[in-house]
């Protein structure tokens, strides 16, 4: 894990004009005693609020960090080394087989869904658009569950931890009658212990996939989706992943997954993400797995930032900003003059690599890199195109594809974060729709056999 350095706290305190330690808390908008437990030798400042204190003082987190050993934690992807030089197109490598353009799918009849890890609802919009009515939704955060209830009065937001959920059972919350289509949701992921295992689903128990995978038991839904950040793929040498897979087909799932790109689905943005779907065992032989193929063109911030409503948005300090001021759009650290990106880098500048989210302005001809929760990082910064600054709120949700009515109940820092964890939603709808044709062919199918069987009884 990573420990906080407490004197090289002290000393960009210092740097920073800030005295006490209860003045650094009010900045954070923590209280003081949350800031002591933050800077105990103790705990993980991966998993808190070490991101927002780095904010506060404007340097990377590789200056306050003692490394004694990291353990498996994926926060939002969204650490660009060489990324700017992605292209920009839609490309696929698989079998063209396993893709199907979802932009003419028409669900059938109406189709049900409950989710787990919920967040603000990006994944849960996106699969309603899709055709999808929502039975329950599984949040914990109690600001993303007023998100949710602002939006949606008639969604069925369960306010608890999904650990609770399922040890006391999910039918619990959602109606015992209903056959459920579809279970959704991106449960976070921690370290899997291999060493005689057979990964069965008691094998990871502990972790939030086993919470998942437990509930997926026991509702038994003809499908699920699961998602989560690029870097399952090859975790562990992709142990991981697959052992996620096998506790699937354990429970009784043929399961197949891709890596999908925003960008590849309205979304001006270019943020990845494994999508996992899988079908329970006794449907196979009616549907095949599908994935939406892309649309094939992509959208910039030109396109999707236009007339945005007014709203909040975070500042930059002024030492940060007189150094934005020199970078043009599309550019980063490198047009900066080399002393000021060695004092702007610190250690960063000799570590190698492209780097190329520090000091990096956006431009309207691009798409925007994958959005962080915080949207003034320094090592993974997306300033404005033309002014020095963040995107506001609302322009974080355009380019997540929220629309503009969805509100966000919450703080203005709460709010980047709602937003940056977020599934894409026209992303989210694009996966709904490529299982909303498999549940038509299932109900298609299904609806047949039954018709024969009636005609044999009678």
């Amino acid at each position: 894990m990573y420990t906080i350095n407490k004197d090289k706290v002290r000393l960009q305190m210092k740097k920073a004009g800030i005295t006490t330690q209860t003045e650094l808390a009010e900045k954070m908008n923590i209280s003081k005693n949350q800031l002591s437990i933050l800077l105990s030798p103790k705990f993980d400042p991966i998993k808190s609020n070490a991101r927002k204190l780095c904010d506060i003082l404007d340097i990377p987190i590789d200056d306050i960090l003692i490394k004694e050993q990291l353990e498996m934690y994926f926060a939002n992807d969204s650490i660009d080394i060489d990324e700017a030089d992605e292209p920009l197109y839609s490309h696929y490598s698989d079998n063209i087989d396993d893709y199907i353009e979802v932009r003419n799918v028409i669900p059938s009849k109406t189709y049900n869904v409950v989710e787990l890890f919920a967040g603000a609802g990006g994944l849960a919009l996106g699969l309603e658009e899709a055709g999808f009515d929502t039975l329950g939704l599984v949040e914990y955060d109690k600001f993303a569950c007023q998100t949710l209830r602002k939006n949606r009065k008639k969604w069925n937001v369960i306010e608890s931890d999904v650990i609770k959920v399922a040890e006391e059972g999910i039918r619990k919350f959602i109606p015992e009658t209903e056959e459920i289509d579809l279970l959704s949701g991106g449960y976070p992921c921690q370290a899997f212990s291999y060493a005689g295992k057979k990964m069965g689903l008691d094998d990871v128990r502990g972790t939030m996939f086993y919470y998942y995978a437990k509930i997926l038991e026991e509702l038994k839904p003809k499908m699920f989706l699961a998602e989560n950040v690029r870097g399952l793929i090859n975790h562990d040498g992709g142990k991981t992943l697959q052992s996620m897979l096998d506790v699937f087909a354990s429970i009784g799932y043929e399961v197949r997954w891709k890596l999908l790109k925003a960008l590849d689905y309205d979304v001006a943005q270019k943020r990845e993400r494994i999508v996992i779907i899988g079908v329970r065992k006794d449907l196979v032989a009616y549907t095949e797995i599908k994935f939406p193929k892309p649309f094939g063109y992509n959208l910039t911030l030109k396109d999707v930032l236009k007339d945005v409503p007014a709203s909040e948005g975070a500042k930059y300090p002024e030492s940060k900003r007189k150094i934005l001021d020199l970078v043009p759009a599309g550019g980063y650290w490198r047009d900066l003059p080399e002393d000021i990106a060695k004092s702007y880098m610190g250690k960063s500048y000799y570590s190698g690599g492209g780097r190329t989210g520090m000091a990096r302005r956006l431009s309207w001809d691009e798409p925007s890199l994958t959005l962080t929760c915080s949207p003034a990082q320094k090592q993974t910064e997306r300033c404005h195109p033309d002014e020095t600054r963040p995107f506001t709120l609302r322009e974080y949700a355009r380019i997540q594809s929220f629309p503009d009515d969805w509100k966000f109940d919450c703080s203005l820092n709460n709010g980047y974060k709602q937003i940056g964890n977020a599934v894409p939603v026209n992303m989210a709808k694009a996966i709904g729709l490529a299982i909303t044709n498999s549940l038509n062919e299932i109900n298609s199918k299904l609806s047949n056999r039954n018709a024969i069987k009636e005609l044999i009884t009678n």
